[in-house]
């Protein structure tokens, strides 16, 4: 099977993870552009060349595109860019004529603008970093109440409230698209969600339209994972073949409970995610896998935050029938107790199929599920890069966030946290201790090293050899 992707920007795990995945099975032939191609933090994806790309790359079985990039150059640019609806429309009008007839399938998905809480503008515009707070408060007040009332500057909130228009007028061409026949799946993701605000009053008319036209259009709670998810289910589609998946939770009472930067429950989040992957939710007994949910009680914690949660009680107890395990007790890192269980398990590659603990209860289930399909799916497995893909989520997941991620960030003098530079040589030396760890767990001895692909300590890039 060959695939083509567009992935949504030039992080690790929006690039490299993919192509790690599709290379458990060696009957996947996974085409990508260019990662300078790509846009960054701060830089603007060059969409002339990915489409020059993808003129070259030859007849796929199935392509899998981040309208954001075509569009605005990356998810980040998207809510930077200051482009004109109708440059951004003529954009995208000569990229649809490339990509007709172009593949038997086309999978696309696109952004619905988020609004996050805080006064951080990293991935915002500038503005953000004097009023992130504020256009949230009027954001989730505005959906809730229907008032405006706020004192954000006129211009301010007039530029903001303009580029969410532009992009959501944008997502209902996709939306004609679809109906069109351009796409045969189309996604739009709601990133970072709180119960209001525009971006869930956006979904809530967009999926109207998907309702009244019957399209095959989703609304999903996510992002980043979201490639990935539709990469499992092109691979579903085109073998025809749907793996049924049982969900086993560590803590069952508590499935009710949403994670952070969600608006569903983790049970309404590993269903979404079992069904966007072409994937059948079923019951243990019938299951082709079993999905272990490290889910949290009372709240999700967050080591980076320090935002602590209830201690892992549970015994562990993994499948006879192979399994994946979905670690989401916490945001943004493993659960070192679960890790220290899991690792005083006997683990029978045979049946163990992945795990993951990354950022998002949404992109950990996403990604999880997305390597476990391919796997079960494999006409030519390969053992080795199964297991170069698990030392390199452990080492992020586990080893980096959960762990040397705080070591490195460190605390100066005085009351005011430290910021370091990110230094990959420092981070080296202290990740060598889990390196030797999982070397003898997954009976591998390849050769690690380490990149700040943003010079930030968000993410890591893990390059294994």
């Amino acid at each position: 099977m060959k695939i083509a992707l567009i992935p949504i920007d030039n992080r690790p795990v929006c690039y490299d993870l993919i192509d790690q995945i599709a290379g458990i099975d060696n009957d996947l032939e996974l085409f990508l552009p260019d990662k300078k191609f790509l846009g960054g933090l701060k830089s603007l994806a060059d969409v002339d060349k990915i489409i020059q790309w993808l003129d070259k790359t030859e007849a796929t079985d199935a392509i899998i595109i981040s309208l954001d990039t075509i569009a605005y150059g990356g998810l980040i640019p998207s809510r930077r860019s200051k482009d004109s609806f109708d440059e951004v429309k003529l954009r995208l009008e000569n990229f649809r004529e490339k990509i007709k007839g172009k593949c038997n399938k086309i999978y696309a998905f696109s952004s619905i603008m988020r609004v996050s809480n805080n006064n951080i503008n990293e991935e915002e515009k500038e503005y953000w970093s004097e009023y992130g707070t504020k256009l949230f408060e009027y954001s989730y007040n505005f959906h809730k109440t229907g008032y405006e009332t706020t004192d954000i500057p006129q211009n301010i909130l007039n530029d903001y409230l303009a580029t969410r228009q532009r992009n959501f007028l944008i997502n209902k061409i996709y939306l004609q698209w679809l109906e069109e026949g351009i796409f045969d799946k189309l996604v739009f993701s709601k990133d970072d969600c709180s119960q209001f605000g525009l971006n869930v009053f956006e979904a809530e008319i967009l999926q109207k339209i998907i309702d009244e036209k019957k399209l095959a259009a989703v609304i999903k709670t996510g992002a980043d994972e979201i490639p990935l998810t539709l990469f499992a289910r092109a691979v579903c589609d085109f073998k025809n073949r749907m793996p049924k998946i049982s969900m086993k939770f560590l803590a069952p009472g508590y499935t009710h409970l949403i994670s952070n930067y969600e608006d569903i429950s983790i049970e309404q989040s590993v269903l979404s995610q079992i069904e966007l992957s072409g994937c059948i939710f079923s019951e243990e007994k019938e299951a082709d896998l079993i999905l272990i949910v490290n889910n949290f009680e009372y709240n999700q914690g967050e080591i980076v935050m320090g935002i602590p949660t209830k201690g892992f009680l549970n015994k562990l107890v993994l499948s006879d029938k192979p399994y994946m395990l979905a670690d989401v007790r916490f945001a943004n890192g493993a659960d070192n107790e679960f890790i220290k269980r899991f690792f005083k398990e006997k683990i029978d590659l045979d049946n163990f199929y992945g795990y993951s603990g990354w950022n998002t209860s949404a992109n950990t289930l996403g990604s999880l599920i997305c390597a476990g399909v391919v796997r079960f799916s494999a006409k030519k497995y390969n053992e080795e890069a199964f297991k170069k893909l698990q030392m390199v989520r452990l080492l992020d997941d586990w080893a980096y966030q959960a762990n040397v991620r705080q070591i490195l960030k460190g605390k100066g003098k005085g009351e005011k946290e430290k910021e370091p530079r990110p230094d990959f040589r420092k981070l080296g030396k202290l990740m060598i201790p889990y390196e030797k760890k999982l070397q003898k767990i997954l009976d591998i001895k390849p050769k690690i090293k380490y990149k700040f692909p943003w010079k930030r300590f968000f993410e890591v890039e893990i390059i294994i050899r």
